[in-house]
């Protein structure tokens, strides 16, 4: 992911003009006054902007100087996101189950005010660089740890089901899995390109598609380079737009899916540890353990629904609706993705004969 300055795409926030977004701010932290004396564009972004903000508070509960961080859309969304409202909404009940993310402070529905929809976190130190943190000299020794916080932290996660306070998101049927296989379909349906060894995929995925034991949160984007460390420490989960209902198994395959573990194969949870520690600290958290089996499936699942993905941000370039660089690359990778779903395919049926 790459600053809007290097694909083309225009800068959501105008940082010659911020006093709108000044006043509307200490509005809502109740202040007297509120000034950003600094707005930088960090690096990310094919889904959302992501603005540090510099920010002196004068009177309220926020009183004092801090760093934010605006987040709002890119100028190009992906339709399966959630907006950042939404996305706001998610936070707040992560936060409230004791997931360790950035604070919700504020949040804008309205477009008015910089041009979109937007809302303010507390700024998280660390990197989220995941080529960076797999290939850390001291991985062999944190990793292990890292993994299992992830592990329980996944399992907080999937302690909120429906009816939570989250109407926008829709609670599928008891067949999760094969209700995720149709939406892969739908994405592939708004590509010019046949795809038919991801069809064929699609079509093992869903004639094999397992019941969910439960419905809960699910993350939707769990893995490496959507959390952030400081040094050995995890200090947040990030990126909540793709956050649906749905089996919780999902998030472990696609945190544990080769495509995440960027060049660390043989470490299968997210490239920094083996699989038994993540599931160590899912295990010692989750009402209902998952065992190394039940997480095949759905790693195979994650490969599909990469290589979708992938094809329709190529597509998104090759239609010409937003030339890019990094779009253009990305939808290169969807061959590699169907040889990994293919491939899992064939060692599942074999340890299955």
């Amino acid at each position: 992911m790459s600053d809007p300055k290097t694909t083309g795409r225009p800068r959501t926030l105008d940082t010659g003009n911020l006093a709108p977004l000044e006043s509307w701010l200490a509005r809502s932290v109740d202040a007297r006054t509120l000034a950003i004396t600094a707005a930088e564009l960090l690096p990310g972004g094919a889904v959302g902007e992501n603005w540090k903000l510099d920010v002196a508070v004068d009177g309220g509960a926020k009183a004092g100087t801090h760093t934010w961080v605006l987040r709002t859309d890119a100028a190009a969304r992906i339709g399966v996101s959630l907006d950042r409202a939404d996305e706001y909404a998610v936070l707040r009940a992560a936060a409230m189950a004791g997931v360790r993310v950035p604070e919700p402070i504020a949040r804008a529905e309205e477009a008015d005010i910089i041009g979109a929809p937007f809302m303010i976190l507390g700024f998280v130190g660390g990197t989220a660089q995941a080529r960076r943190i797999v290939r850390d000299p001291g991985l062999a020794t944190f990793g292990p740890d890292l993994a299992e916080e992830l592990g329980r932290q996944l399992a907080r996660i999937h302690t909120i089901e429906p009816p939570a306070d989250l109407p926008f998101l829709a609670v599928p049927e008891r067949r999760a899995a094969r209700d995720i296989v149709g939406d892969l379909r739908g994405l592939l349906d708004q590509c010019s390109d046949p795809r038919p060894a991801l069809e064929w995929v699609l079509r093992w995925l869903e004639l094999n598609a397992p019941e969910a034991r439960r419905i809960t949160l699910v993350h939707g984007d769990f893995r490496t380079g959507n959390f952030m460390i400081d040094g050995a420490r995890l200090t947040a989960i990030l990126d909540w737009e793709f956050a649906h209902w749905g089996d919780p198994i999902e998030d472990l395959g696609w945190f544990t899916a080769r495509c995440w573990r960027f060049g660390n194969d043989a470490l299968e949870a997210g490239g920094i540890a083996p699989l038994g520690a993540l599931l160590d600290g899912y295990n010692a958290v989750s009402a209902e353990p998952v065992s190394e089996r039940e997480i095949s499936y759905w790693q195979i699942l994650a490969a599909a629904r990469w290589a979708a993905i992938a094809v329709l941000q190529g597509e998104r370039h090759r239609s010409g609706r937003e030339p890019s660089l990094e779009l253009q690359l990305t939808g290169l990778m969807a061959p590699e993705m169907e040889l990994d779903a293919i491939d899992d395919i064939r060692r599942l049926v074999a340890r299955s004969e």
